[in-house]
């Protein structure tokens, strides 16, 4: 008999192979070609398994880039320089960016789908008008702004200083138009840097 924390983990793990699946399918096909029954073959779960997970296949995509976000945001927190000089701590944050991008292209196509769908347009203008979430960069950025180390430019525009750079080295890379190595990811976020530092 499964015990209890047994069965915890399975139902965490049931929820983590949706997710995976739906994160493949979406970014080999896209939101329209990705229908639940196609996810929840590839989970080898039935299609009312999902809904015990997620209420609908919105919940489901929406649930899916939470679950990067997170794991973004782990990645740019490993050996963190909180203490350290905001250009430090930027140098950081995108130099690790990139690295998740990079050993995760299928997350990376996932996620620029997200971000160009109304799903991310929805997301973004919720972050910039309310800060919420990815509170590491916003508290960076609003820090350097009240120290004048950054531009006192409005949020969005910090963050397409920052990550349009970054999301566009990515794909080219992804899609094999060039291969980044650390000398050339280095100098761009350092030119990402250049762009929003007073």
């Amino acid at each position: 008999m499964a015990t209890g924390s047994q069965l915890i983990m399975s139902k965490n793990d049931k929820r983590e192979e949706i997710v995976q699946a739906a994160l493949e399918i979406i970014a080999e096909n896209g939101f329209h070609g990705a229908p639940i029954v196609m996810i929840a073959e590839r989970a080898s779960v039935a299609v009312g398994t999902i809904y015990r997970y997620f209420e609908s296949k919105d919940d489901l995509v929406v649930g899916t880039y939470d679950c990067l976000e997170r794991q973004m945001l782990t990645s740019i927190m490993t050996h963190y320089p909180e203490l350290r000089s905001i250009r430090e701590r930027f140098l950081h944050a995108g130099h690790r960016l990139v690295g998740y991008f990079l050993a995760s292209p299928m997350k990376f196509r996932f996620v620029e789908q997200f971000h160009n769908s109304p799903y991310g347009v929805a997301r973004h203008r919720d972050r910039i008008s309310n800060k919420k979430g990815n509170n590491i960069v916003i508290e960076m950025f609003e820090e350097g702004r009240q120290q004048q180390i950054i531009k006192d430019l409005p949020l969005s525009i910090l963050y397409a200083l920052t990550f349009g750079p970054l999301i566009e080295i990515c794909r080219n890379h992804i899609f094999q138009f060039y291969e980044l190595d650390e000398p050339i990811i280095t100098r761009t976020v350092e030119a990402c840097w250049d762009a929003v530092r007073r």
